[in-house]
């Protein structure tokens, strides 16, 4: 099977399998990731990790879980710009350094092998954690918990101050909700970085994974566009067009599908 499909299958299984399947992500753009080892590898970081975690209830050891990790360099990777390594998990392994989602999985699939409850929560613009029941979040960069006006400050820092918190907000999301929210992360990086084939793997797999989305075809379509293959960016542009409700941007998606289909197909 290819790495698509090995992701594919540890999130279609019974018992989603979302830490191997980020590293068959990692696989897709670098084949000398092997998964399996990097599973057994981590074995290591959860014994040193165990060894240092206070005899506490397993529901009050997530934030010392994060806290570990921290003392053991796991922390926010703070390049500028921030580079593709940051949220591929093999790297992230390596550097102890990603972005917070990154840190996430690696927190998530330690809590799952030591028996600590433990969920994502796909907050805007900054992945949280969060202990089922509880009445904070937690940052996978350190563990600090955020109560409801620390995520209304951290919701505006990144979506500006016309933004209203809602509980949906603060929601536990699935494996599939994590692998989608981690390769648009890897598109948008790569596409940054001037990858476009790279990235067109990580849009492809967006399309893949989630319900049809207008930002997720256009987004495909601009990677199209840079690696001029104006049929493919025509088709996405279409299905943009279909899913679109704002007449104004219809106008817009109209008239770009007008240029494109002047123009002639290199592929």
């Amino acid at each position: 099977m290819s790495a698509r499909d090995h992701c594919l299958a540890c999130l279609n299984a019974e018992q989603p399998a979302l830490f191997e399947a980020a590293l068959w992500v990692a696989a897709e753009h670098d084949p000398t990731v092997q998964p399996q080892r990097l599973m057994g590898e981590l074995e290591n970081l959860k014994q040193q990790v165990d060894a240092s975690l206070p005899s506490f209830a397993p529901q009050e050891l997530a934030q010392p879980l994060l806290r570990r990790l921290s003392d053991l360099h796991f922390h926010d990777d703070d390049d500028s710009p921030v580079q593709p390594q940051a949220a591929l998990l093999h790297k992230v392994l390596q550097r102890r350094r990603g972005q917070p989602l990154s840190i996430a999985l690696i927190a998530l699939e330690l809590a799952r092998r030591l028996e600590i409850p433990l969920q994502g929560v796909s907050f805007p613009g900054y992945f949280l954690l969060r202990v089922p029941g509880a009445d904070h979040l937690l940052d996978p960069c350190g563990g600090r918990r955020l109560y409801t006006r620390d995520c209304r400050e951290l919701l505006l820092r990144y979506l500006g101050p016309h933004a209203q918190l809602s509980a949906e907000h603060m929601l536990g999301c699935d494996a599939r909700s994590m692998i989608v929210r981690l390769s648009r992360n890897l598109r948008h990086l790569h596409a940054q970085a001037e990858d476009y084939l790279s990235a067109l793997k990580d849009a492809e797999r967006v399309l893949q994974l989630a319900p049809p989305n207008l930002n997720d075809h256009l987004a495909r379509a601009d990677l199209y566009r840079h690696l001029d293959c104006s049929h493919a960016e025509r088709f996405d542009v279409q299905r943009a067009l279909l899913l679109c409700e704002d007449p104004a941007l219809r106008l817009k998606l109209g008239d770009r599908l007008r240029q494109s289909s002047a123009q002639p197909a290199l592929h």
